[in-house]
This record gives C-alpha cells, sequence and structure tokens, in this order.
C-alpha cells in the first residue's frame, strides 16, 4: 500500500489547475517466456492500463507477444510453446477480473489475433492459420521509412522521385541499409535491406531519429547526410535514383 500511496501522491502533486479530463495510466511488464525448441524469449509482454472519465472507469491488458496463441504470426504451429504460455496469460486475466470484481470483455479483433476471454485466437484462411506478420507487420514497418509523420510535413520527406546521395550502413553483420538524402525535394531517410530482421529494422528507427533531430536543427537533408555518417572531401556518398537504390536493397 505505501507504493499505492506514494503514487496516488505523485499524482496528486502533479495536478494542473481546472477541470478533470479522461485519465489513463499504465504500467509496461517485461521478461522470459518459453519459446520454440526450449529457449526462452525476452522483452515487452504486457501493458496493464486504468483509464477514467466521469464516473466510468477500465482496466486494460494489451499484450505484445504471440506466445499465447496456438499458431505463431507468421502461421506456424507452436504447440509446447502454446501449451507452456496459454494457461499464464489465462490465470493472468482470471486474476484480473476477480480483483476487479468485474467480467472479462474481450476487445475488437486487431490486425494479429481475436481476444478471447481466456486469450488469443489466431486468423484462419481456408482452415489454414494466417500469415499476419507477413500480411500487416511488414508492410507497416517499411511505411515508417517511406511515409514522415504528420501526413508527411514532420521532419524530412521519406521519398523521392529522382537522384539522392546515398551511404551503406553497417552492423555487426554486414550492411543493414542505406542512408540517403536528396536536397532537391528535401528528403531523406533509411532504406532497409530486411525489414523484418530486428536489427535491421531497430537501425533503421534510430537513424530516422537522427535524421529527424537534423532537421530540427536546420540542417538540409545533405548535410545531415554528411554530419550522421562522417563524409568528408576524400569520402563522398554514392549517387543513385531512389528507385535503383530501393531495388537493391530488396535484392
Amino acid at each position: 500500500m505505501d507504493i499505492a500511496h506514494q503514487l496516488a501522491d505523485q499524482v496528486k502533486n502533479s495536478l494542473r489547475p481546472g477541470m478533470i479530463g479522461a485519465v489513463y495510466a499504465y504500467a509496461k511488464s517485461t521478461g522470459m517466456m518459453p519459446g520454440g525448441n526450449g529457449a526462452l524469449h525476452g522483452g515487452e509482454l504486457f501493458r496493464l492500463g486504468a483509464s477514467a472519465f466521469v464516473d466510468y472507469v477500465s482496466t486494460d491488458l494489451v499484450t505484445f507477444s504471440d506466445l499465447w496463441m496456438p499458431y505463431d504470426l507468421k502461421g506456424r504451429a507452436q504447440p509446447a510453446v502454446h501449451a507452456a504460455n496459454a494457461p499464464r496469460l489465462a490465470a493472468a486475466l482470471r486474476d484480473l477480473a476477480e480483483a476487479l470484481g468485474s467480467e472479462t470483455d474481450p476487445d475488437d479483433p486487431t490486425y494479429f489475433g481475436k481476444p478471447t476471454e481466456t486469450g488469443i485466437d489466431n486468423y484462419f484462411d481456408d482452415g489454414i492459420a494466417s500469415d499476419v506478420w507477413s500480411r500487416f507487420e511488414i508492410p507497416y514497418r517499411y511505411n515508417e521509412f517511406t511515409h514522415a509523420p504528420g501526413f508527411g510535413r514532420i521532419g524530412y520527406r521519406r521519398s523521392a522521385d529522382g537522384e539522392v546521395q546515398y551511404v551503406p550502413v553497417h552492423g555487426e553483420h554486414g550492411v543493414l541499409g542505406y542512408l540517403w538524402a536528396s536536397d532537391t525535394e528535401n528528403a531523406a531517410s533509411f532504406e532497409p535491406l530486411d525489414v523484418e530482421d530486428d536489427e535491421s529494422y531497430t537501425a533503421g528507427l534510430q537513424w530516422l531519429d537522427r535524421l529527424r533531430s537534423a532537421h530540427d536543427r536546420g540542417l538540409s537533408p545533405s548535410q545531415a547526410l554528411a554530419e550522421l555518417t562522417g563524409l568528408t572531401e576524400n569520402n563522398k556518398p554514392g549517387t543513385l535514383d531512389l528507385a535503383s537504390l530501393r531495388d537493391i536493397a530488396s535484392e
């Protein structure tokens, strides 16, 4: 209870004058869970949140893993993983319902699965588990590198019709992608070699953050490219039209 009181005090001390509108608070949970071949999978597992508006209060549990499902997001059967983890999610949902004195009300289906009162069900196409990872997650990931936020109004544009300057970005296992820039079109982004690969994807997001910072400091795309990659007079970027660069990255 001491922790609960400390949290309540922090909330009260952070309140601003005026009417209180909707409130949402959450906590994220990370951990290690049994995966395929007896391996442990770590990372973000859950987000437990609570919202309040006037006299309506609700609690939600969001998961960021497919370890509870009979098939993974690529549609591959994982009976051992499901058997080890699904009962844990079911127990967590049951315990939450009991603690809150409320019934579990599954939310609407997402692209990845269908929530139930005890867990998550897969999607099926003609009796075969759907590969929702390739259908939805991969396009979503790649979209981040080709479309700037705010309907293209925040930071540099992330697409160009003509020639761009580019520099390969290397990781521990080789080239992860290409950082590119075009002053003519006020555009710059990262072109990943394999957006499905978490190392390449995560590295790409970090480069997008750096480009955004360079944009906010008033640098042109080519200046940002030079600064971020350490270009010198003796180390110039390559030049190629963006469509061809994307073809190279996708090979």
